[in-house]
């Protein structure tokens, strides 16, 4: 497996703390990560520096040959489009669209082509077959329960065929037994999109199903 992830010496500062301090690390494409650690540890800030939704102090974050330092906000934004799929706790579901506006809004901030959008939409319905959410693709997000909103929001994390495929806390809402549902199905649905899959959780049930781990502790990478 060639490292599709390479974390060089990343420090991340903010005004009253230090997130980050000196963390290195690699990641090998096509597999699955679990980063734990304590609320304040340094993981969530860890993810989304990989997913470019933030910049380190000092240090690189190279991904699939990309150096994120380098890039301009514009090229984060492409980046984070056409590579990544986030998955986070909370939803970010846009009110104003319907569930189906909402799944294929990703392709059409890409610019595809009408054929492309076709494709897409091809696979986020099967998904929503798979995940048993069709019934939902009229409604709003409002009219969703939450566990339905989940599946609307991996759907969507999904929709481009992401490279990586982040997920923060994803489970921080359920209950045990719909915990570990919600991580299989990630896991299974990572493998078929043959995305990288990287999930931040403080949950150690979670991570007991996990081979290959990174624990972070005050910012510092303390265990492997």
């Amino acid at each position: 497996m060639s490292p599709i992830i390479k974390i060089l010496n990343v420090k991340k500062f903010y005004k009253l703390s230090r997130a980050l301090n000196g963390v290195t690390l690699t990641m090998n494409e096509g597999e699955e990560y679990l980063i734990r650690g304590a609320s304040g540890s340094g993981k969530s800030t860890l993810l989304y520096l990989l997913g470019g939704l933030d910049r380190p102090t000092e240090g690189e974050v190279i991904v699939n040959q990309k150096n994120l330092v380098e890039l301009s906000d514009e090229e984060l934004a492409v980046y984070r489009n056409r590579y990544i799929g986030f998955v986070f706790q909370f939803h970010f579901l846009l009110p104003s669209m319907n569930c189906l506006n909402n799944l294929l809004l990703p392709a059409r901030l890409a610019g595809f082509s009408k054929e492309e959008t076709e494709n897409v939409t091809t696979r986020v319905l099967g998904l929503a077959s798979t995940l048993s959410v069709t019934h939902c693709l009229e409604k709003f997000p409002f009219e969703l329960s939450g566990g339905e909103q989940q599946r609307i929001n991996i759907i969507r994390a999904l929709s481009l065929k992401p490279k990586l495929l982040l997920c923060d806390e994803p489970t921080g809402n359920l209950d045990s037994e719909n915990s570990k549902k919600v991580i299989q199905l990630l896991r299974t649905l990572a493998k078929e999109f043959h995305s990288t899959l990287v999930v931040v959780t403080h949950d150690p049930i979670i991570a007991e199903s996990f081979h290959n781990q990174f624990l972070l502790k005050d910012g510092i990478l303390v265990s492997t």
